[in-house]
């Protein structure tokens, strides 16, 4: 079984409606996700030296993610402030904090040389490093979320394996998008479609997954889940097909409680 570690972003999930936060963001969050299927994986980032900061550290060890390479930095850890409507979140102000200035070190590049497998997604402050972690023969996995205007399409893509993004829909547009991006380089490109479901294109043909019919909650962390799942069975030398079942099945486990976990 191949190893994974994430980078980059974090934050605390602010529900003032709930009273409640919850730890989240894209790297933690796969990272946690990962746990679900037997991995030790590891997560590198920075958070604040307030409450929130603990809270994060704390639970993301309480989960078996390996925190030896979470940096405490003074100032506050990042916060995205959260409302649902009709079991759909709606992510409102983000406070970014430390994580604005956030940077790997030799050690933590050091240390990344230890896993098979590297996540992270728009946010985390990391796409620089990846064509050095290319060369050193990771396998490189990126969440571009719903940015599909970012310039890193123009660059990442070569440097991937897997490039994960979401769309609303399986139109001749997304799979126009998931064809160029296996052109500009990449192996695998993902389309995470919400309650549509889950389009891959691996340059010889596409592939396609609904959704499992489950009592909606809260939707935070569905599409973290997925690639936690996905990266999971990948991890395991699962086909494609079987990647995006898993993931389908990961994403139906969160959306059934509030917060991301």
């Amino acid at each position: 079984m191949k190893t994974i570690i994430t980078l980059g972003d974090n934050c605390v999930d602010v529900y003032p409606a709930l009273q409640k936060a919850f730890p989240g963001g894209n790297a933690v969050n796969v990272a946690v996700y990962a746990t679900r299927y037997g991995m030790r994986p590891a997560y590198i980032g920075w958070v604040g030296s307030d409450d929130y900061g603990q809270l994060l550290r704390r639970e993301l060890a309480v989960k078996g993610v390996d925190i030896s390479h979470v940096h405490v930095r003074h100032g506050v850890t990042a916060q995205t402030f959260v409302t649902v409507n009709d079991n759909e979140r709606v992510l409102g102000d983000y406070i970014e904090g430390v994580m604005a200035d956030f940077d790997l070190d030799e050690g933590d590049i050091g240390w990344i040389q230890r896993f098979d497998l590297v996540h992270a997604g728009i946010w985390g402050r990391v796409e620089q490093y990846y064509p050095r972690l290319r060369r050193s023969g990771r396998i490189l996995s990126f969440d571009f979320a719903d940015k599909w205007d970012s310039p890193l399409w123009r660059t990442l893509p070569a440097e991937l394996d897997y490039a994960f993004a979401s769309a609303d829909d399986d139109t001749p547009v997304v799979r126009d998008r998931l064809k160029n991006i296996v052109c500009a380089g990449a192996r695998t490109a993902i389309a995470t479609l919400g309650a549509n479901g889950s389009l891959a294109f691996d340059g010889r043909q596409f592939y396609r997954h609904g959704i499992l019919p489950v009592k909606v909650v809260d939707t935070m962390g569905a599409g973290d889940a997925f690639i936690a799942g996905f990266l999971c069975a990948v991890a395991q030398e699962g086909s494609i097909d079987a990647a995006m079942r898993q993931g389908t099945e990961s994403a139906a486990l969160t959306i059934q409680y509030p917060g991301a976990w």
